[in-house]
């Protein structure tokens, strides 16, 4: 994946905007994860960045277009992203191990230190809001039929051929029983 890394020590104090709008930034991942994701608009993320005392402040928005399959009848679903997002990156704590190594806490997801600088990788960031951007459950239309779970047709083309289900048939036996009522 290209590399988005920014120094903290490289942003003003009144902070600075990146443009993360690299096809390989998106694609790599797409075909490293085996995503079944076509890109149709080009993905592009704006970021502000703004250094705080212990981190960088980031506040961006994601847009663009991709085709998924749908999650009831596998066929192309468009989505459109459109994603705000506003995220507080802390700068790890360096400190001594018991042999007096220096060890590097990191909690941080995206603020790595490189050499002792502060470095945030804005494209893993970019990158994670993307996957928080698609939607769980992507469907072709609203009203998606999905597929007959017997034979496969898919239901939004056309009425399959197979028998009316009669229900569930692990509750068959209770299909003969009858329930006497009281006569008033």
């Amino acid at each position: 994946m290209p590399t988005f890394h920014i120094s903290l020590n490289d942003i003003p104090p009144e902070g600075r905007t990146v443009v993360v709008d690299d096809p390989l930034v998106w694609e790599q991942p797409l075909t490293e994860f085996h995503m079944e994701c076509r890109v149709v608009t080009p993905l592009r993320a704006e970021a502000s960045l703004l250094p705080a005392g212990d981190g960088c402040l980031v506040r961006g928005a994601l847009s663009g277009a991709v085709i998924v399959p749908c999650d009831r009848c596998a066929e192309d679903a468009h989505v459109l992203i459109d994603h705000h997002f506003e995220t507080f990156e802390t700068v790890p704590e360096q400190s001594k191990d018991g042999d007096g190594n220096e060890a590097v806490e990191n909690d941080a997801a995206y603020i790595t230190l490189e050499q002792g600088v502060p470095v945030l990788d804005l494209a893993g960031l970019c990158w994670e809001e993307f996957m928080l951007a698609l939607p769980v459950k992507p469907l072709c239309q609203p009203n998606c039929k999905g597929l007959c779970a017997s034979c496969g047709v898919n239901l939004n083309t056309g009425a399959c051929t197979c028998p009316e289900a009669e229900g569930d048939p692990r509750l068959a036996a209770l299909r003969a029983f009858k329930v006497k009522t009281p006569d008033h």
